[in-house]
């Protein structure tokens, strides 16, 4: 069965991203907002809503939490769950609400995510790969997995600091467009972005995702329902997902990813061709993924992410949009919030919402989703017809 078309974003929702949040601030009650937010902007009422998504926070996490953020929210949905493959959970999240439509399980999905800028019970297991082989000799967290495969692509292809600093720079001048952005209040420059801060070398500060509080919802609906919704529907045509390991001592290469067969997954079901795509949202926690992704979706060759973003003007503007709403990089990342923004934009660029920064005639957009150190990956091919 092929989701190509069993479904389609009819609303989304979004809160800005902020460092700090209220002390008496939940990650439900963000929830909360979001979900009347998603549900008014798609302009149906609560009841419509059968299906539902949902992203475990790291500041709150629970047990059986799909249900009991149901509870919360005041849903009865048919079909629920909880998306746990890390940042690529809500682009997950997009085709498995297509999947339980084209299934006939619900008609309505609301898939949501939110997070605070604190950390919760966080229970690491007590044998674990990274615990026993990674951590004993310094590799702890993800600044350092992204930064060996940061060096890596350096070593094999020549990349440069300068190149990966291209990405950051470009987002950036995207989120001055964007009032929702957490760091869309100064541009800036390549020589801004080498010299911040060493984090891990090669990434400095300014290569690197700050964690903010905040969250997204996006409400993926059957064709039915879509035709006659209050935004132009924009339809999921094509996804492919993909994992390959989990810790980085098992990823079979630091600079070929798991993305190269969820892409070809998505596009071969889309039955379209890198061409078409007229805006990218790819997954940037650091600027070594948007190279790593660009390459491995099949937008540049192999080795050439760094010459090709020289080369090309990501902005909203420019011949090749890229992460239009300022990436992670500048929006911020509200946990899983911050690769729910990715789709968020797509969905509102396709729309045409997109305002100041509105690409032009865009009709079809790439999003992808990862997990984990360059581990899972969602890709999904989005679009909005004539």
């Amino acid at each position: 069965m092929s989701l190509k078309n069993n479904a389609a974003a009819i609303g989304i929702a979004e809160l800005k991203p902020t460092k700090d949040a209220p002390p008496d601030a939940t990650p439900l009650g963000l929830m909360a907002q979001l979900t009347a937010d998603a549900i008014a902007d798609a302009g149906l009422e609560k009841s419509a809503i059968d299906g539902f998504l949902v992203g475990m926070p790291v500041a709150d996490p629970g047990f059986i939490y799909p249900a009991s953020a149901a509870e919360v929210l005041g849903l009865n949905p048919r079909m629920l769950n909880v998306v746990d493959i890390g940042g690529a959970s809500p682009a997950g999240m997009i085709w498995r609400a297509a999947a339980a439509i084209g299934a006939g399980m619900c008609n309505a999905v609301l898939c949501l995510v939110a997070d605070l800028n604190r950390l919760g019970d966080q229970r690491v297991p007590v044998i674990s790969v990274q615990r026993e082989f990674e951590a004993p000799y310094g590799n702890i967290g993800a600044n350092c997995g992204y930064a060996m495969i940061a060096n890596r692509h350096m070593f094999e292809y020549g990349t440069t600091p300068a190149q990966m600093a291209k990405v950051a720079v470009d987002q950036r001048r995207n989120a001055l467009k964007n009032p929702l952005a957490a760091f869309g209040d100064r541009p800036l420059t390549i020589d801004d972005v080498l010299n911040s801060r060493m984090i891990v070398d090669p990434l400095h500060l300014f290569e690197i995702v700050s964690p903010c509080s905040g969250g997204s919802a996006v409400i993926v609906a059957s064709p039915e329902i879509a035709k006659r919704a209050k935004n132009p529907p924009v339809w999921l045509i094509g996804a492919g997902e993909y994992a390959n390991h989990s810790s980085i001592t098992y990823a079979p290469s630091l600079t070929d990813s798991p993305i190269r067969p969820a892409a070809d997954a998505a596009f071969k079901m889309a039955g379209v061709d890198r061409q078409a795509i007229d805006l990218v949202c790819p997954y940037d926690c650091y600027t070594i993924t948007v190279l790593v992704t660009l390459e491995d979706a099949g937008f540049c060759k192999k080795g050439h992410g760094g010459p090709f973003v020289a080369e090309h003007d990501l902005t909203y503007a420019g011949d090749f949009p890229c992460n239009t709403h300022g990436g992670q990089l500048s929006f911020g990342q509200p946990g899983l919030g911050g690769g729910m923004s990715h789709v968020v934009e797509a969905i509102r660029q396709l729309m045409g919402r997109g305002d100041g920064r509105q690409v032009k005639n865009a009709a079809m957009a790439y999003v992808n989703g990862n997990g984990g150190i360059m581990s899972e990956q969602v890709s999904l091919i989005m679009e909005r017809r004539s």
